[in-house]
């Protein structure tokens, strides 16, 4: 019998994932990530919190399997929120979810489970997870709901990490999972959805990372395109590309943020067409599917996780970087978010915006 460890969130999914599996047969423990001290983060509802622990040990007892909680705090802390405050600190917009995905859970989780003798892991992510014997490569794919997919949050998936991955509700909807659970008689059947990032529930980042990292993010100059003073802003860290409430600038007709400048500590306001561009540059790709890319291939992007794909043309630049080249301009393009491709309804891999 097979031995899967299912990180369980005290969410439905993970819960319906558990059931999932065991059902199949699967030898299945659960596993609750601890990824943070209260003193670090404001609120109360967040991920891993005392509530979440508890529902999740629940739904163990209720299932029959056994329930441990792991702590991951000093990993989460230097891999993803002191990533998430130096990306702000470098100009970027960082994804903590992804920096999660790729060193906590399907990094030191997974290492985890391996090494006390679980052949699998698992989780309730939306996503499809199978080898295809054409290519001799797992391969990531996008799920049956795909209101729910979250393929785009785990494209550093590697080949090592796919092999020894579940996703039990890639072939399933989200009101299936829930009634399932409903079904076992799990009391988390009908929690709802978290939405923000876990160790920043109250949504304020610069108030984060102003306590996590004791430092102020200084006041500088608000700048037009061609350079011209517009007023002070209040810290490089409080803005991102596109946004145009909070910006205390008052011009006659509305005024986005199209550039940030860390080392001349600006930010360039301008018009809303100024936000398109039909190109960018990823680092730090990931592929998937294929081992390489040596030639120019059509794909279909998404440059944020809300965002619908777009076609495009990818193509290495030989130094560890690539070029994609949209075939419509995009709005908003942000440095440190992800830029995700697709072959369809298969992730061929994806990057950091640079």
């Amino acid at each position: 019998m097979k031995k899967v460890m299912v990180g369980m969130s005290g969410g439905v999914d993970s819960s319906a994932a558990a059931l999932l599996l065991k059902n199949q047969g699967y030898e299945v423990a659960g596993v609750t990530l601890k990824l943070f001290s209260q003193e670090d983060v404001s609120g109360t509802k967040t991920c891993g919190s005392l509530s979440d622990i508890s529902d999740a040990r629940s739904a163990s007892e209720k299932l029959g399997f056994e329930h441990e909680v792991l702590d991951l705090s000093d990993d989460f802390r230097k891999y993803v929120m002191k990533y998430f405050c130096d990306s702000y600190f470098c100009g970027q917009t960082p994804n903590p979810c992804i920096q999660c995905n790729r060193y906590i859970k399907f990094g030191a989780m997974l290492d985890y489970a391996l090494k006390v003798g679980y052949d699998y892991i698992a989780t309730g992510h939306y996503a499809v997870c199978e080898f295809d014997e054409a290519s001799g490569r797992w391969l990531l794919k996008r799920p049956k709901d795909r209101s729910k997919d979250q393929s785009y949050v785990l494209y550093s998936l590697t080949q090592e990490q796919l092999s020894h991955i579940i996703f039990p509700l890639g072939d399933m909807e989200k009101i299936e999972a829930r009634n399932s659970a409903e079904s076992a008689g799990l009391t988390n059947s009908h929690k709802s959805d978290s939405q923000d990032i876990c160790f920043v529930p109250d949504g304020d980042y610069t108030g984060f990372i102003r306590k996590f990292t004791g430092i102020e993010s200084q006041s500088g100059r608000f700048l037009d395109i061609d350079g011209n003073i517009l007023g002070e802003h209040k810290g490089i860290i409080n803005y991102t590309i596109g946004q145009r409430k909070g910006l205390g600038v008052s011009a006659g007709r509305p005024l986005y943020v199209v550039k940030k400048d860390v080392g001349e500590n600006t930010v360039t306001l301008g018009d809303e067409k100024e936000l398109y561009t039909d190109s960018l540059i990823a680092y730090d790709v990931n592929l998937i599917s294929v081992p390489e890319i040596t030639e120019p291939v059509r794909v279909t992007a998404k440059t944020r996780y809300s965002q619908k794909e777009q076609t495009a043309i990818l193509s290495s630049l030989g130094n560890g970087e690539y070029l994609v080249r949209f075939d419509n301009p995009q709005r908003a393009v942000t440095s440190g978010q992800a830029v995700v491709f697709y072959d369809g309804n298969i992730v061929v891999g994806g990057g950091i915006i640079k």
